[in-house]
């Protein structure tokens, strides 16, 4: 959406000089962002980490990707529409992101996190900003949408021993489900999770075939991986943005989000870290542990007491030898000695970079994506994509209760959520082109 600052750029009448840079745009957004979510090794079933470090293909990939993107940036964009991304609670989130790799006990593998999160977000930003209006933007998504459902499902037919889970492993629980090109499930059903909402949103600008068939592809597989959390949420996140708005209500939207974000942490977190909820739901709920991760979530609490300001450092919890050495109760559900993430976002990111970087992400994750859709002007693409952009912001911090993504690499769970945040920003400062 390069030019909804400067609509005359590149309008249907403009010259073939114009056309040919907003295709190259738009070219470009469909690339950057397929391999953004597709990553440079797909169907790797190594676990739901999807690790990009210490990888010759991943680094030299992600780094030609950050370099397409920064070139991208330079010589394709409106530069106003860039300078207005740059929030100054995600500059104050960098800043202490920074910090959380210097307070890491191996600072040159946090720094290659962090860089490689770094490289994700400016893809993010590229691929939101390069395409010339809506119809450029709806091409993008319809295209990348596509291509990614056609891998999964090609992987299903021709590849399912390593595109559907297996029994053998660490999780044999989980045989038959469907992964696709992803290495876990978990990975697998909130990207298609995002499409569906994307097909959605083709569907309501009248892109009736892309759109339909990508709603009900990503659907379908949804429904094969097992997660009924993912295909409960989703009609939920699509109810609580589109229908006020169908009431004439839409400022109810982030007042129903904001309330449902704060019953799931208190439906999680809460009874993990709080004796009187812990108490309620020993008494109403004594089977609810969500697999065991309220004991895991107890955990974190007692070791972020230890360092409530500074956290751990960056990806520098999970694995090392406080964790590796600890004490394993016999009835622990989950064994920390050799987990390697949370399964929440919000403990991870508290873990990792201290409290105070917690309440900064509130901010800059919740709580300004908010108030940038209640700015959104009443234009009909502006609206649409608004929606859109909510309902993945609304499933991915729901998501994020139970599962870990937030600064976590090139994980495609983070990068749309990136994506959808960033999207919130502009559409609710500029107008978008292309209505029809």
């Amino acid at each position: 959406m390069s030019n909804i600052a400067n609509p005359t750029r590149t309008d249907r009448g403009g010259t073939e000089a114009t056309a040919v840079p907003a295709r190259a745009a738009t070219a470009l957004a469909v690339l950057l962002l397929t391999v953004a979510i597709i990553s440079f090794r797909p169907f790797q079933p190594a676990g739901a980490e999807g690790a990009t470090g210490g990888d010759l293909v991943n680094q030299l990939g992600y780094g030609l990707l950050g370099a397409l993107a920064a070139c991208g940036l330079l010589t394709l964009t409106n530069r106003r529409v860039l300078a207005a991304l740059l929030s100054p609670w995600w500059l104050l989130l960098l800043v202490l992101l920074s910090l959380s790799v210097m307070h890491a006990p191996s600072p040159p593998e946090a720094m290659r996190a962090a860089l490689f999160t770094l490289i994700g977000i400016l893809v993010m930003a590229t691929v939101l900003i390069l395409p010339p209006d809506a119809d450029g933007f709806s091409t993008v998504l319809a295209t990348v949408s596509l291509a990614v459902l056609g891998l999964c499902y090609y992987g299903i037919v021709a590849r399912p021993d390593v595109a559907i889970h297996g029994a053998g492993g660490l999780e044999p629980q989980h045989a038959g489900l469907w992964r696709g090109s992803f290495s876990h499930k978990n990975i697998a059903a909130p990207v298609m999770a995002c499409l569906a909402f994307m097909g959605l949103y083709l569907w309501r600008r009248h892109w009736r075939w892309s759109g339909g068939t990508i709603l009900v592809l990503a659907l379908f597989f949804i429904a094969n991986t097992g997660s009924k959390t993912t295909l409960g949420t989703v009609p939920l996140a699509m109810l609580l943005v589109i229908l006020p708005g169908l009431c004439g209500l839409r400022f109810l939207a982030p007042v129903f989000l904001v309330a449902a974000i704060a019953g799931a942490a208190l439906a999680t977190l809460g009874i993990a870290l709080f004796e009187p909820l812990s108490e309620l739901q020993r008494h109403y709920f004594p089977g609810l542990t969500y697999t065991g991760r309220t004991e895991l979530w107890a955990f974190m609490g007692e070791m972020l007491a230890e360092r409530p300001w500074t956290g751990y450092g960056l990806e520098s919890f999970w694995g090392s030898d406080l964790v590796r050495f600890s004490d394993q109760p016999f009835d622990r559900a989950w064994d920390i000695r050799g987990i390697v993430h949370g399964h929440n976002a919000y403990m991870d990111l508290a873990i990792a970079m201290g409290l105070p970087a917690l309440l900064v992400a509130i901010i800059a994750f919740i709580l300004a994506p908010m108030r940038d859709y209640l700015r959104v002007p009443p234009l009909k693409e502006n609206v649409l994509l608004a929606d859109l952009f909510l309902m993945i912001v609304a499933f991915t911090l729901l998501d994020a209760f139970l599962e870990s993504f937030f600064f976590r690499r090139a994980d495609p769970v983070w990068l749309l959520m990136v994506f959808a945040i960033f999207g919130l920003r502009l559409v609710a400062r500029f107008p978008v082109s292309g209505a029809r």
